[in-house]
Protein backbone atom coordinates (compact mmCIF):
# COMPACT_ATOMS: atom_id res chain seq x y z
CA UNK A 1 0.00 0.00 0.00
CA UNK A 2 1.27 3.02 -1.14
CA UNK A 3 1.58 5.84 1.86
CA UNK A 4 -0.13 9.38 1.46
CA UNK A 5 2.61 12.07 2.02
CA UNK A 6 2.00 15.17 4.77
CA UNK A 7 3.09 18.58 3.75
CA UNK A 8 3.28 21.12 7.00
CA UNK A 9 5.46 24.31 7.21
CA UNK A 10 6.30 23.57 10.88
CA UNK A 11 7.89 20.40 11.51
CA UNK A 12 8.98 19.05 14.72
CA UNK A 13 11.96 17.35 15.27
CA UNK A 14 11.77 13.83 17.18
CA UNK A 15 14.44 11.86 19.26
CA UNK A 16 15.48 9.76 16.73
CA UNK A 17 16.24 12.75 14.52
CA UNK A 18 13.29 12.37 11.78
CA UNK A 19 10.58 14.71 11.26
CA UNK A 20 7.04 15.00 11.54
CA UNK A 21 4.18 17.82 10.82
CA UNK A 22 3.41 19.88 14.24
CA UNK A 23 -0.37 19.05 15.12
CA UNK A 24 -1.33 22.10 16.73
CA UNK A 25 -4.90 20.89 17.04
CA UNK A 26 -7.11 23.81 18.88
CA UNK A 27 -4.80 26.24 17.28
CA UNK A 28 -5.70 25.44 14.03
CA UNK A 29 -9.29 24.59 14.28
CA UNK A 30 -10.61 28.17 15.12
CA UNK A 31 -9.85 28.59 11.59
CA UNK A 32 -11.53 25.65 10.33
CA UNK A 33 -14.59 25.97 12.55
CA UNK A 34 -14.48 29.45 11.81
CA UNK A 35 -14.62 28.90 8.13
CA UNK A 36 -17.71 25.70 8.75
CA UNK A 37 -19.33 27.85 11.23
CA UNK A 38 -19.43 31.40 8.77
CA UNK A 39 -20.10 28.73 5.99
CA UNK A 40 -23.13 27.49 7.55
CA UNK A 41 -24.37 30.96 8.73
CA UNK A 42 -24.91 31.84 4.68
CA UNK A 43 -26.07 28.68 3.05
CA UNK A 44 -28.19 26.69 6.15
CA UNK A 45 -30.85 29.51 6.34
CA UNK A 46 -30.95 30.01 2.69
CA UNK A 47 -30.97 26.05 1.93
CA UNK A 48 -33.87 25.98 4.54
CA UNK A 49 -36.06 28.33 2.85
CA UNK A 50 -35.78 27.55 -0.33
CA UNK A 51 -38.51 25.84 -0.51
CA UNK A 52 -40.66 28.83 0.87
CA UNK A 53 -38.17 31.29 -1.96
CA UNK A 54 -39.25 28.72 -4.95
CA UNK A 55 -42.78 28.95 -3.90
CA UNK A 56 -43.34 32.42 -3.92
CA UNK A 57 -40.69 33.92 -5.54
CA UNK A 58 -40.39 31.81 -8.28
CA UNK A 59 -44.37 30.97 -8.34
CA UNK A 60 -43.62 26.97 -7.99
CA UNK A 61 -46.59 24.76 -6.40
CA UNK A 62 -45.51 23.10 -3.08
CA UNK A 63 -45.08 19.85 -4.90
CA UNK A 64 -43.19 20.57 -7.44
CA UNK A 65 -40.81 22.61 -4.85
CA UNK A 66 -40.56 20.20 -2.54
CA UNK A 67 -39.20 17.95 -5.46
CA UNK A 68 -36.66 20.07 -7.04
CA UNK A 69 -35.25 20.68 -3.57
CA UNK A 70 -35.08 17.07 -2.92
CA UNK A 71 -33.41 16.64 -6.14
CA UNK A 72 -30.92 19.58 -5.65
CA UNK A 73 -30.01 18.17 -2.03
CA UNK A 74 -29.66 14.77 -3.39
CA UNK A 75 -27.12 16.42 -6.43
CA UNK A 76 -25.39 18.11 -3.65
CA UNK A 77 -24.74 15.29 -1.29
CA UNK A 78 -24.03 12.56 -4.43
CA UNK A 79 -21.58 15.26 -5.10
CA UNK A 80 -19.53 14.66 -2.29
CA UNK A 81 -18.56 11.22 -3.83
CA UNK A 82 -16.98 13.22 -6.47
CA UNK A 83 -14.97 15.74 -3.85
CA UNK A 84 -14.15 13.09 -1.86
CA UNK A 85 -12.36 11.05 -5.10
CA UNK A 86 -10.59 14.21 -5.39
CA UNK A 87 -9.65 15.06 -2.78
CA UNK A 88 -8.03 11.19 -1.48
CA UNK A 89 -6.62 10.72 -5.03
CA UNK A 90 -5.44 13.94 -6.42
CA UNK A 91 -6.32 17.86 -4.86
CA UNK A 92 -5.86 16.58 -0.38
CA UNK A 93 -8.12 18.13 1.49
CA UNK A 94 -6.72 21.70 1.64
CA UNK A 95 -7.04 22.73 -1.97
CA UNK A 96 -10.16 21.22 -2.53
CA UNK A 97 -11.99 22.60 0.54
CA UNK A 98 -10.66 25.74 -0.81
CA UNK A 99 -12.16 25.28 -4.47
CA UNK A 100 -15.27 24.48 -3.17
CA UNK A 101 -15.79 27.62 -0.75
CA UNK A 102 -15.05 29.91 -3.23
CA UNK A 103 -17.72 27.73 -5.59
CA UNK A 104 -20.46 28.18 -2.49
CA UNK A 105 -19.72 32.30 -3.00
CA UNK A 106 -20.47 32.28 -6.48
CA UNK A 107 -23.85 30.25 -6.03
CA UNK A 108 -25.09 32.03 -3.45
CA UNK A 109 -23.92 35.56 -5.26
CA UNK A 110 -25.84 34.16 -8.27
CA UNK A 111 -28.71 33.42 -6.46
CA UNK A 112 -28.69 36.95 -4.66
CA UNK A 113 -29.17 38.24 -8.27
CA UNK A 114 -32.30 36.05 -8.83
CA UNK A 115 -33.96 38.25 -6.09
CA UNK A 116 -32.77 41.27 -6.72
CA UNK A 117 -33.13 41.60 -10.39
CA UNK A 118 -36.68 41.23 -11.58
CA UNK A 119 -35.61 39.70 -14.72
CA UNK A 120 -34.27 37.05 -12.99
CA UNK A 121 -37.75 36.00 -11.55
CA UNK A 122 -41.18 35.38 -12.76
CA UNK A 123 -43.99 38.42 -11.70
CA UNK A 124 -45.78 38.47 -7.94
CA UNK A 125 -48.43 36.31 -8.05
CA UNK A 126 -51.54 37.89 -6.19
CA UNK A 127 -53.76 34.92 -6.50
CA UNK A 128 -54.74 32.89 -2.95
CA UNK A 129 -55.38 29.57 -4.44
CA UNK A 130 -51.84 29.91 -6.84
CA UNK A 131 -54.17 29.13 -10.24
CA UNK A 132 -53.44 31.88 -12.04
CA UNK A 133 -49.44 32.65 -11.62
CA UNK A 134 -46.75 33.41 -14.24
CA UNK A 135 -44.18 30.62 -13.70
CA UNK A 136 -40.60 30.97 -14.58
CA UNK A 137 -39.36 31.25 -18.42
CA UNK A 138 -36.62 29.08 -19.69
CA UNK A 139 -33.73 31.55 -19.30
CA UNK A 140 -34.83 31.94 -15.55
CA UNK A 141 -34.80 28.48 -14.70
CA UNK A 142 -31.51 28.18 -16.42
CA UNK A 143 -29.93 30.58 -14.65
CA UNK A 144 -31.39 29.22 -11.59
CA UNK A 145 -30.09 25.90 -12.30
CA UNK A 146 -27.06 27.24 -12.31
CA UNK A 147 -26.91 29.07 -9.45
CA UNK A 148 -27.90 25.22 -8.16
CA UNK A 149 -24.71 24.28 -9.53
CA UNK A 150 -22.20 26.30 -7.80
CA UNK A 151 -23.63 25.31 -5.02
CA UNK A 152 -23.46 21.71 -5.51
CA UNK A 153 -19.86 21.48 -6.71
CA UNK A 154 -19.11 23.46 -3.01
CA UNK A 155 -20.75 21.52 -1.39
CA UNK A 156 -19.64 18.35 -3.06
CA UNK A 157 -16.05 19.50 -1.84
CA UNK A 158 -16.77 21.40 1.53
CA UNK A 159 -19.06 18.81 3.37
CA UNK A 160 -16.90 15.17 3.06
CA UNK A 161 -13.44 17.25 3.57
CA UNK A 162 -14.30 20.10 6.00
CA UNK A 163 -14.81 18.09 9.09
CA UNK A 164 -11.78 15.32 7.77
CA UNK A 165 -9.36 18.31 7.37
CA UNK A 166 -10.30 19.77 10.78
CA UNK A 167 -9.58 16.19 12.29
CA UNK A 168 -6.20 15.50 10.67
CA UNK A 169 -5.01 18.75 13.11
CA UNK A 170 -5.04 16.36 16.03
CA UNK A 171 -2.61 13.74 16.80
CA UNK A 172 -3.23 10.62 17.38
CA UNK A 173 -0.56 9.11 18.65
CA UNK A 174 -1.03 11.36 21.93
CA UNK A 175 -3.44 11.25 24.78
CA UNK A 176 -3.69 14.52 24.54
CA UNK A 177 -5.13 14.39 20.83
CA UNK A 178 -7.04 11.46 20.75
CA UNK A 179 -9.35 13.04 23.89
CA UNK A 180 -9.33 16.11 21.63
CA UNK A 181 -10.00 14.36 18.55
CA UNK A 182 -13.23 12.93 20.69
CA UNK A 183 -14.69 16.23 21.88
CA UNK A 184 -14.00 17.58 17.99
CA UNK A 185 -17.04 16.10 16.61
CA UNK A 186 -19.27 17.03 19.30
CA UNK A 187 -18.23 20.53 19.25
CA UNK A 188 -18.15 20.81 15.91
CA UNK A 189 -21.14 19.87 15.10
CA UNK A 190 -22.50 22.18 17.72
CA UNK A 191 -20.60 25.00 15.93
CA UNK A 192 -23.06 23.76 13.07
CA UNK A 193 -26.16 23.69 14.72
CA UNK A 194 -25.27 26.92 16.44
CA UNK A 195 -25.02 28.47 13.00
CA UNK A 196 -28.44 27.03 11.89
CA UNK A 197 -29.78 28.18 14.89
CA UNK A 198 -28.66 31.84 13.95
CA UNK A 199 -29.32 31.48 10.11
CA UNK A 200 -32.89 29.98 10.83
CA UNK A 201 -33.48 32.52 13.00
CA UNK A 202 -32.27 36.15 11.51
CA UNK A 203 -31.21 36.10 8.13
CA UNK A 204 -34.60 33.92 7.86
CA UNK A 205 -36.64 36.44 8.96
CA UNK A 206 -34.90 38.98 6.87
CA UNK A 207 -35.64 37.12 4.11
CA UNK A 208 -39.15 36.37 4.68
CA UNK A 209 -40.12 39.50 5.95
CA UNK A 210 -37.67 42.41 5.03
CA UNK A 211 -36.31 41.41 1.86
CA UNK A 212 -35.45 37.82 -0.20
CA UNK A 213 -32.23 40.30 -1.80
CA UNK A 214 -30.95 41.99 1.43
CA UNK A 215 -31.94 37.86 2.97
CA UNK A 216 -29.59 36.59 0.20
CA UNK A 217 -27.09 38.84 0.34
CA UNK A 218 -26.00 38.49 3.60
CA UNK A 219 -25.20 34.66 3.18
CA UNK A 220 -22.80 35.79 -0.22
CA UNK A 221 -21.14 38.54 2.12
CA UNK A 222 -21.01 35.84 5.07
CA UNK A 223 -19.43 32.93 2.67
CA UNK A 224 -16.91 35.72 1.27
CA UNK A 225 -15.53 36.09 4.87
CA UNK A 226 -15.44 32.16 5.37
CA UNK A 227 -12.74 31.99 2.69
CA UNK A 228 -10.98 34.60 3.84
CA UNK A 229 -10.92 33.35 7.44
CA UNK A 230 -9.99 29.87 5.78
CA UNK A 231 -6.79 31.03 3.77
CA UNK A 232 -5.94 32.73 6.74
CA UNK A 233 -4.50 29.74 8.61
CA UNK A 234 -3.05 28.04 5.36
CA UNK A 235 0.66 28.40 7.20
CA UNK A 236 -0.27 26.58 10.37
CA UNK A 237 -2.54 23.34 8.57
CA UNK A 238 -1.28 19.69 8.41
CA UNK A 239 -2.11 18.91 4.54
CA UNK A 240 -2.15 15.14 3.73
CA UNK A 241 -0.96 15.23 -0.15
CA UNK A 242 -2.28 11.71 -1.75
CA UNK A 243 -0.74 9.84 -4.45
CA UNK A 244 -2.97 6.83 -4.98
CA UNK A 245 -6.20 5.96 -5.84
CA UNK A 246 -8.13 4.22 -3.06
CA UNK A 247 -11.23 3.57 -5.40
CA UNK A 248 -8.43 2.12 -7.76
CA UNK A 249 -6.95 -0.41 -4.68
CA UNK A 250 -10.82 -1.37 -4.13
CA UNK A 251 -11.15 -2.42 -7.30
CA UNK A 252 -8.02 -4.50 -7.47
CA UNK A 253 -8.59 -6.34 -3.90
CA UNK A 254 -12.50 -7.20 -5.66
CA UNK A 255 -11.05 -8.66 -8.58
CA UNK A 256 -7.91 -10.24 -7.04
CA UNK A 257 -10.24 -11.86 -4.95
CA UNK A 258 -12.79 -13.55 -7.88
CA UNK A 259 -9.33 -14.46 -9.51
CA UNK A 260 -8.39 -16.60 -6.86
CA UNK A 261 -12.08 -17.73 -5.91
CA UNK A 262 -10.97 -21.14 -5.79
CA UNK A 263 -7.65 -21.06 -3.48
CA UNK A 264 -8.63 -22.41 -0.05
CA UNK A 265 -7.52 -19.93 2.68
CA UNK A 266 -4.16 -20.86 4.75
CA UNK A 267 -4.61 -22.16 8.30
CA UNK A 268 -1.21 -19.33 8.88
CA UNK A 269 -1.98 -16.33 6.90
CA UNK A 270 0.21 -13.71 8.47
CA UNK A 271 2.77 -15.94 7.37
CA UNK A 272 1.73 -17.27 3.80
CA UNK A 273 -0.01 -14.52 2.72
CA UNK A 274 1.07 -11.20 1.60
CA UNK A 275 1.33 -8.77 4.24
CA UNK A 276 3.46 -5.91 3.17
CA UNK A 277 3.82 -2.55 4.54
CA UNK A 278 6.50 -0.03 3.13
CA UNK A 279 8.54 1.07 6.06
CA UNK A 280 7.67 4.72 5.85
CA UNK A 281 4.18 4.28 5.60
CA UNK A 282 2.26 6.74 7.69
CA UNK A 283 -1.05 4.34 8.03
CA UNK A 284 -2.06 2.47 11.04
CA UNK A 285 -1.58 -1.55 10.69
CA UNK A 286 -4.98 -3.13 10.54
CA UNK A 287 -5.00 -6.90 11.81
CA UNK A 288 -6.23 -9.81 9.60
CA UNK A 289 -9.95 -10.96 10.34
CA UNK A 290 -12.09 -13.91 9.49
CA UNK A 291 -15.23 -11.32 8.92
CA UNK A 292 -16.14 -11.53 5.07
CA UNK A 293 -13.66 -14.16 4.32
CA UNK A 294 -13.93 -14.06 0.68
CA UNK A 295 -11.90 -11.58 0.09
CA UNK A 296 -8.86 -12.47 2.20
CA UNK A 297 -8.22 -14.74 -0.99
CA UNK A 298 -6.91 -11.19 -2.71
CA UNK A 299 -3.70 -11.61 -0.37
CA UNK A 300 -2.88 -15.15 -0.96
CA UNK A 301 0.67 -16.05 -2.69
CA UNK A 302 0.14 -18.72 -5.03
CA UNK A 303 3.51 -17.78 -7.13
CA UNK A 304 6.87 -16.64 -6.36
CA UNK A 305 7.12 -14.75 -9.18
CA UNK A 306 4.12 -12.41 -7.56
CA UNK A 307 6.88 -10.69 -5.32
CA UNK A 308 9.15 -7.88 -6.15
CA UNK A 309 12.40 -7.64 -4.70
CA UNK A 310 11.51 -4.85 -2.38
CA UNK A 311 8.24 -7.11 -1.22
CA UNK A 312 5.57 -5.28 -2.72
CA UNK A 313 3.28 -7.11 -5.63
CA UNK A 314 4.27 -7.38 -9.09
CA UNK A 315 0.91 -7.44 -10.10
CA UNK A 316 -1.49 -5.52 -8.06
CA UNK A 317 -4.38 -6.48 -10.07
CA UNK A 318 -3.85 -10.06 -8.87
CA UNK A 319 -2.56 -9.82 -5.64
CA UNK A 320 -2.55 -7.46 -2.31
CA UNK A 321 -1.80 -6.54 1.08
CA UNK A 322 -3.71 -7.73 4.07
CA UNK A 323 -3.81 -4.40 4.99
CA UNK A 324 -5.76 -3.27 1.31
CA UNK A 325 -8.04 -6.09 1.67
CA UNK A 326 -8.77 -4.97 5.67
CA UNK A 327 -9.65 -1.40 4.27
CA UNK A 328 -11.92 -2.90 1.77
CA UNK A 329 -14.02 -4.62 4.36
CA UNK A 330 -14.20 -1.77 6.33
CA UNK A 331 -15.38 -0.10 3.88
CA UNK A 332 -18.14 -3.00 2.78
CA UNK A 333 -19.19 -3.75 6.58
CA UNK A 334 -20.14 0.10 7.15
CA UNK A 335 -22.20 0.27 4.04
CA UNK A 336 -25.42 -1.72 6.06
CA UNK A 337 -25.01 0.49 8.91
CA UNK A 338 -25.31 3.75 6.10
CA UNK A 339 -28.32 2.68 4.64
CA UNK A 340 -29.93 2.21 7.99
CA UNK A 341 -28.89 5.93 8.85
CA UNK A 342 -30.31 6.73 5.48
CA UNK A 343 -33.51 5.99 6.02
CA UNK A 344 -33.40 7.48 9.61
CA UNK A 345 -32.90 11.05 7.60
CA UNK A 346 -36.18 10.70 6.22
CA UNK A 347 -37.41 12.34 9.73
CA UNK A 348 -35.39 15.42 9.47
CA UNK A 349 -36.64 15.55 5.72
CA UNK A 350 -40.09 16.03 6.74
CA UNK A 351 -39.16 17.97 9.68
CA UNK A 352 -37.64 20.71 7.16
CA UNK A 353 -40.27 20.50 4.45
CA UNK A 354 -43.68 19.65 5.66
CA UNK A 355 -42.62 20.69 9.19
CA UNK A 356 -42.52 24.03 7.90
CA UNK A 357 -45.95 23.79 6.09
CA UNK A 358 -47.53 23.07 9.29
CA UNK A 359 -46.10 25.82 10.70
CA UNK A 360 -47.35 27.98 8.10
CA UNK A 361 -50.84 26.99 8.19
CA UNK A 362 -50.59 27.82 12.05
CA UNK A 363 -51.22 30.71 14.54
CA UNK A 364 -47.28 31.68 14.06
CA UNK A 365 -47.86 34.55 16.05
CA UNK A 366 -45.37 35.66 19.22
CA UNK A 367 -48.14 36.72 21.44
CA UNK A 368 -51.79 36.16 20.46
CA UNK A 369 -53.28 39.82 21.23
CA UNK A 370 -49.59 40.83 19.07
CA UNK A 371 -49.22 40.93 15.07
CA UNK A 372 -45.98 39.73 14.43
CA UNK A 373 -45.60 36.00 13.58
CA UNK A 374 -42.41 33.71 12.93
CA UNK A 375 -41.19 32.34 9.74
CA UNK A 376 -42.16 29.09 8.84
CA UNK A 377 -38.85 28.12 8.22
CA UNK A 378 -37.65 29.28 11.72
CA UNK A 379 -39.73 26.71 13.33
CA UNK A 380 -36.44 24.39 12.36
CA UNK A 381 -34.72 26.93 14.84
CA UNK A 382 -36.19 24.67 17.75
CA UNK A 383 -34.97 21.57 16.41
CA UNK A 384 -31.27 23.16 16.52
CA UNK A 385 -31.68 24.80 19.79
CA UNK A 386 -32.50 21.62 21.74
CA UNK A 387 -29.07 20.14 19.89
CA UNK A 388 -27.36 23.21 20.99
CA UNK A 389 -28.41 22.31 24.71
CA UNK A 390 -28.27 18.57 24.73
CA UNK A 391 -24.39 18.65 22.90
CA UNK A 392 -22.51 20.15 25.67
CA UNK A 393 -24.60 18.31 28.50
CA UNK A 394 -23.50 15.11 26.73
CA UNK A 395 -19.99 16.22 25.83
CA UNK A 396 -19.61 17.46 29.67
CA UNK A 397 -21.42 15.49 31.92
CA UNK A 398 -23.05 12.16 30.19
CA UNK A 399 -19.98 11.03 28.50
CA UNK A 400 -17.36 11.50 31.58
CA UNK A 401 -19.75 9.64 33.43
CA UNK A 402 -20.19 6.97 31.08
CA UNK A 403 -16.44 6.67 30.39
CA UNK A 404 -16.16 5.80 34.26
CA UNK A 405 -19.02 3.26 34.19
CA UNK A 406 -17.71 1.31 30.80
CA UNK A 407 -14.32 2.39 31.45
CA UNK A 408 -13.71 3.21 27.81
CA UNK A 409 -12.78 6.48 25.89
CA UNK A 410 -15.83 6.47 24.19
CA UNK A 411 -17.74 5.96 27.09
CA UNK A 412 -20.99 4.68 24.66
CA UNK A 413 -20.36 3.20 21.96
CA UNK A 414 -20.63 4.58 18.22
CA UNK A 415 -23.60 2.21 17.31
CA UNK A 416 -25.22 2.47 20.75
CA UNK A 417 -25.30 5.72 20.00
CA UNK A 418 -27.14 5.17 16.48
CA UNK A 419 -29.40 3.18 18.03
CA UNK A 420 -30.54 5.61 20.57
CA UNK A 421 -31.69 8.06 17.74
CA UNK A 422 -33.24 5.59 15.31
CA UNK A 423 -35.51 5.00 18.84
CA UNK A 424 -36.37 8.80 19.35
CA UNK A 425 -36.74 9.10 15.48
CA UNK A 426 -40.26 6.55 15.92
CA UNK A 427 -41.38 8.75 18.98
CA UNK A 428 -40.53 12.08 16.92
CA UNK A 429 -43.50 10.85 13.63
CA UNK A 430 -45.74 9.87 15.81
CA UNK A 431 -45.41 12.88 18.09
CA UNK A 432 -45.71 14.94 14.80
CA UNK A 433 -48.85 12.90 13.34
CA UNK A 434 -50.80 13.76 16.73
CA UNK A 435 -49.88 17.03 16.11
CA UNK A 436 -51.06 17.50 12.83
CA UNK A 437 -54.29 15.70 12.78
CA UNK A 438 -55.10 18.15 16.06
CA UNK A 439 -53.93 21.51 14.04
CA UNK A 440 -56.24 19.92 11.01
CA UNK A 441 -58.93 19.30 13.30
CA UNK A 442 -59.58 22.78 14.45
CA UNK A 443 -58.58 24.27 10.92
CA UNK A 444 -61.86 22.68 9.98
CA UNK A 445 -64.22 22.88 13.07
CA UNK A 446 -63.34 26.64 13.89
CA UNK A 447 -63.19 29.41 12.57
CA UNK A 448 -59.58 29.88 10.62
CA UNK A 449 -56.88 33.01 11.04
CA UNK A 450 -56.86 34.46 7.87
CA UNK A 451 -55.56 33.05 4.33
CA UNK A 452 -52.16 32.11 3.84
CA UNK A 453 -51.88 32.71 -0.38
CA UNK A 454 -51.40 29.61 -2.31
CA UNK A 455 -51.52 27.29 0.67
CA UNK A 456 -54.92 27.26 2.67
CA UNK A 457 -56.52 28.67 6.13
CA UNK A 458 -54.68 29.20 9.12
CA UNK A 459 -55.55 27.15 11.95
CA UNK A 460 -56.31 28.84 15.13
CA UNK A 461 -53.60 26.12 16.84
CA UNK A 462 -50.82 28.13 18.46
CA UNK A 463 -47.51 26.95 16.45
CA UNK A 464 -45.76 25.86 19.30
CA UNK A 465 -47.59 22.58 19.54
CA UNK A 466 -44.83 22.09 16.69
CA UNK A 467 -41.81 22.75 19.16
CA UNK A 468 -41.79 18.84 20.47
CA UNK A 469 -41.81 17.28 17.46
CA UNK A 470 -38.75 19.60 16.38
CA UNK A 471 -37.08 19.53 19.31
CA UNK A 472 -37.28 15.50 19.60
CA UNK A 473 -36.18 15.29 16.26
CA UNK A 474 -33.31 17.34 17.26
CA UNK A 475 -32.04 15.36 20.37
CA UNK A 476 -32.50 12.45 18.10
CA UNK A 477 -29.71 14.13 15.41
CA UNK A 478 -27.58 14.57 18.59
CA UNK A 479 -27.52 10.98 18.69
CA UNK A 480 -27.43 9.56 15.54
CA UNK A 481 -26.02 12.49 12.90
CA UNK A 482 -22.55 13.03 15.78
CA UNK A 483 -22.98 9.46 16.32
CA UNK A 484 -22.56 8.71 12.31
CA UNK A 485 -19.80 11.37 11.79
CA UNK A 486 -17.53 9.65 14.34
CA UNK A 487 -18.38 6.19 12.94
CA UNK A 488 -17.02 7.10 9.50
CA UNK A 489 -14.38 8.73 10.35
CA UNK A 490 -12.73 5.87 12.66
CA UNK A 491 -14.07 3.38 10.95
CA UNK A 492 -13.07 4.01 7.49
CA UNK A 493 -9.34 3.08 6.50
CA UNK A 494 -7.19 5.91 7.44
CA UNK A 495 -6.23 6.34 3.14
CA UNK A 496 -10.50 7.09 2.59
CA UNK A 497 -11.60 9.64 5.14
CA UNK A 498 -13.05 11.82 3.07
CA UNK A 499 -15.21 9.10 1.67
CA UNK A 500 -15.65 8.83 4.95
CA UNK A 501 -16.95 11.93 5.13
CA UNK A 502 -18.88 11.68 1.71
CA UNK A 503 -20.79 8.81 3.22
CA UNK A 504 -22.34 11.02 5.35
CA UNK A 505 -23.81 13.21 3.11
CA UNK A 506 -24.82 10.57 0.08
CA UNK A 507 -26.82 8.87 3.33
CA UNK A 508 -28.72 12.42 2.73
CA UNK A 509 -29.01 11.98 -0.63
CA UNK A 510 -30.67 8.35 -0.75
CA UNK A 511 -32.94 9.45 2.00
CA UNK A 512 -33.87 12.84 -0.26
CA UNK A 513 -34.93 10.33 -2.85
CA UNK A 514 -36.57 7.85 -0.90
CA UNK A 515 -38.28 10.46 0.79
CA UNK A 516 -39.18 11.55 -2.97
CA UNK A 517 -40.51 8.44 -3.46
CA UNK A 518 -42.49 8.32 -0.69
CA UNK A 519 -44.39 11.35 -1.18
CA UNK A 520 -44.83 10.74 -4.65
CA UNK A 521 -46.22 7.54 -4.17
CA UNK A 522 -49.27 9.02 -1.54
CA UNK A 523 -49.54 11.66 -3.79
CA UNK A 524 -50.76 9.63 -6.76
CA UNK A 525 -52.45 6.69 -4.89
CA UNK A 526 -54.55 9.21 -2.51
CA UNK A 527 -55.03 11.67 -5.19
CA UNK A 528 -58.53 10.49 -5.65
CA UNK A 529 -59.10 9.03 -2.28
CA UNK A 530 -62.20 9.55 -0.28
CA UNK A 531 -60.07 10.38 3.05
CA UNK A 532 -58.53 13.39 0.57
CA UNK A 533 -55.15 13.55 -0.69
CA UNK A 534 -52.31 12.97 1.87
CA UNK A 535 -49.83 15.57 0.39
CA UNK A 536 -52.75 18.29 -0.43
CA UNK A 537 -51.54 21.50 -1.59
CA UNK A 538 -53.50 23.01 1.22
CA UNK A 539 -52.86 20.81 4.26
CA UNK A 540 -56.34 21.34 6.04
CA UNK A 541 -57.47 19.40 3.00
CA UNK A 542 -55.01 16.71 3.14
CA UNK A 543 -54.11 13.63 5.55
CA UNK A 544 -50.34 14.98 6.30
CA UNK A 545 -51.09 13.02 9.37
CA UNK A 546 -51.39 9.56 7.73
CA UNK A 547 -48.29 10.30 6.17
CA UNK A 548 -46.38 10.40 9.31
CA UNK A 549 -47.34 7.34 10.80
CA UNK A 550 -46.31 5.73 7.74
CA UNK A 551 -42.51 6.95 8.06
CA UNK A 552 -43.17 6.19 11.78
CA UNK A 553 -44.08 2.94 10.68
CA UNK A 554 -41.25 2.87 8.24
CA UNK A 555 -38.79 3.75 11.16
CA UNK A 556 -39.85 0.86 13.50
CA UNK A 557 -39.15 -1.28 10.56
CA UNK A 558 -35.17 0.39 10.68
CA UNK A 559 -34.94 0.28 14.00
CA UNK A 560 -35.22 -3.60 13.90
CA UNK A 561 -32.66 -3.98 11.24
CA UNK A 562 -30.69 -1.86 12.98
CA UNK A 563 -30.67 -3.97 16.19
CA UNK A 564 -29.78 -7.00 13.56
CA UNK A 565 -27.18 -5.24 11.81
CA UNK A 566 -25.68 -4.06 15.06
CA UNK A 567 -24.61 -7.16 16.56
CA UNK A 568 -23.18 -8.10 13.44
CA UNK A 569 -20.90 -5.39 13.09
CA UNK A 570 -17.58 -5.99 14.60
CA UNK A 571 -15.56 -2.45 14.72
CA UNK A 572 -12.24 -1.71 13.14
CA UNK A 573 -9.04 -2.60 15.46
CA UNK A 574 -5.49 -1.07 14.86
CA UNK A 575 -2.34 -3.07 15.91
CA UNK A 576 -0.31 -1.29 18.06
CA UNK A 577 3.34 -0.79 16.90
CA UNK A 578 5.88 -2.26 19.93
CA UNK A 579 9.25 0.14 20.44
CA UNK A 580 11.03 -2.74 18.14
CA UNK A 581 8.86 -2.83 15.30
CA UNK A 582 9.38 1.26 15.23
CA UNK A 583 13.13 0.84 15.78
CA UNK A 584 12.93 -1.93 13.00
CA UNK A 585 11.14 0.66 10.66
CA UNK A 586 13.51 3.55 11.44
CA UNK A 587 16.70 1.42 10.48
CA UNK A 588 14.90 -0.11 7.08
CA UNK A 589 14.01 3.35 6.02
CA UNK A 590 17.42 4.62 6.80
CA UNK A 591 18.73 1.60 5.12
CA UNK A 592 16.65 2.19 2.26
CA UNK A 593 17.66 5.84 2.03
Amino acid sequence: MKEARISNEIMEKKEDGSSEPKHRGVKTIKFIIGNETIERLGTLGTSTNLLLYLTSVFNLSNFTAQNVINIFNGTCNFATLIGAFLSDTYFGRYKTVGVASFSTFMGLFALTLTAAITRLHPPKCESHDGSHCDGPTAGQLTFLITCFGFLAVGAGGIRPCNMTFGADQFDPNTDSGRKGLNSFFNWYYFSIVFAMMVSLTVIVYVQTNVSWAIGLAIPSLLMLCACILFFSGSKLYVKTIPDHSPIKTMAQVIVSAIKKRRLMLPEEPQISMHNHIPPNSTYSRLPYTNQLRFFNKAAIISRDDEINSDGSASNPWRLCTIQEVEGVKCVIKVIPVWFACAIYFIIQIQMSTYGIFQAVQSDRRVIPSRKLQIPGATYFAFAMLALTIWIPIYDQIILPKARKITKTEDGISMLQRLGFGFFLAIITMVIAALVENKRRYIAITQPTLGFEPTKGGISAMSSYWLVPQYALAGISEGFSIIGQIEFYYKQFPEHMRSFGGAFLYCGFALSGYLNSVIVSTAHRITKNAKSGNWVAEDLNKGRLDYLYYLIAILQFLNFVYFVVIAKWYKYKVVETKTQEEKADEVNQSDHTV
